[in-house]
């Protein structure tokens, strides 16, 4: 099977059976194709399907000669084997060449989060004179007690929306939904923006049912949302460099130093696998240990 008759049904695999957003399978497409031009320019391999694991090793030091990142290598390595997985799962091989490849090794960072009192300041520090004001204080307290994604803020949509019953329904990964409950500050910003901002805007065809709206009348973008965080936080005096996924990881850690279960936590952030939710365990740890050192008379 040649690689472009191969990506171009592994795309409809991806896009129909597996409903992956589209940024995810441009992701993966784009890192198949890295692979493709390596084994059609260096190696003459012309059918993906006679790919040998000495191929991948000799792809792998293309990438170290190329000074990939230890991350970058694996997030490669890690959509290529879903690939040959799939190709497996078609019948086209009978054995998956990535199966006897090892995957570097990365450091786990933690994530950067806020103490309760930082956000607080940043939410509080919300002009709510200006045209923008509620609606921007209700970004910001959606992102914290939501513990949101920035696509999924953006996607929000007022059809979900059960302010009456304290709760909201949003769209995450692989388009899966979640319900998230809503506490009485956050309910009662919603409707102070729906009913003092957003009732008086010209909305755009097409975008009538989106939460959160520009100055258009238009759904908000990624970039917007980091505009306004990063506005806000300047304003608050915090010099942090923080994140819309900031606030996604203090909702998560101050949910766990709060006393939740691990298992909720990954329900409320929409994690496939509770290996993805036990960062915050380490950021507990971190947290557990910073204070010793604060407070202990013994330093």
């Amino acid at each position: 099977m040649n690689w472009k008759r191969a990506l171009e049904e592994y795309r409809n695999y991806l896009v129909l059976e597996k409903a992956h957003a589209n940024n995810t399978i441009e992701a993966y497409l784009g890192d198949l194709k890295k692979l493709a031009e390596f084994c059609l320019s260096d190696l003459e391999i012309k059918d993906c399907t006679k790919l040998s694991s000495e191929n991948i090793r000799l792809f792998i030091i293309n990438l170290h000669e190329q000074a990939a990142s230890s991350k970058s290598q694996a997030r490669i390595l890690s959509s290529l084997n879903s690939f040959y997985k799939y190709l497996k799962l078609e019948d086209c091989i009978t054995l998956n060449p990535f199966s006897k490849i090892d995957h570097p090794s990365i450091p786990r960072k933690l994530p950067e989060t806020l103490s309760k009192e930082e956000i607080d300041t940043i939410i509080d520090s919300v002009d709510l004179s200006g045209k923008f004001g509620e609606r921007n204080r209700t970004i910001l307290e959606t992102l914290y007690s939501c513990g949101l994604r920035v696509s999924e803020l953006i996607n929000l949509q007022c059809s979900r929306l059960f302010l009456d019953e304290g709760f909201l329904i949003v769209i995450g990964k692989g388009s899966k939904e979640r319900l998230i409950p809503l506490n009485k500050t956050l309910i009662t910003y919603i409707k102070d923006y729906l009913g003092l901002n957003r009732s008086h805007q010209n909305i755009a065809s097409g975008h009538e049912d989106f939460v959160f709206l520009n100055n258009r009348g238009k759904q908000l973008t990624r970039v917007m949302i980091y505009t306004i965080l990063k506005k806000e936080a300047i304003k608050a005096g915090i010099h942090k460099k923080i994140s819309p996924h900031t606030f996604r990881h203090s909702f998560a850690s101050h949910l766990l130093n709060g006393g939740a279960d691990l298992r909720a936590i990954q329900s409320l952030l929409g994690h496939e696998s509770i290996s993805t939710t036990e960062v915050y365990l380490h950021i507990d740890r971190r947290f557990v240990r910073d204070e010793i050192i604060a407070h202990h008379p013994r330093k």
